[in-house]
């Protein structure tokens, strides 16, 4: 699968992982229910996420290396 999907995917998933704990603790006012979340998870995906993080930034840094085709 696409690295750029997997990434995002995973960094959404750990997002409402976050919130929904988060709600299930107690945490009640909306906005600092999304604030803790993605402060929380973006930590968590700092820490966890790393391989998919590398690979995506592999494949983005390759598409941007590739030279482009020329028209005449």
């Amino acid at each position: 699968m696409h690295p750029v999907v997997v990434y995002t995917a995973s960094r959404i998933l750990l997002f409402l992982v976050t919130l929904g704990l988060l709600a299930l603790v107690g945490l009640r006012n909306p906005l600092a229910l999304l604030v803790a979340s993605f402060l929380i998870s973006g930590v968590a995906s700092y820490v966890l996420l790393s391989k998919q993080r590398d690979a995506m930034s592999a494949r983005i840094s390759d598409r941007l290396d590739q030279p482009k085709p020329q028209d005449d």
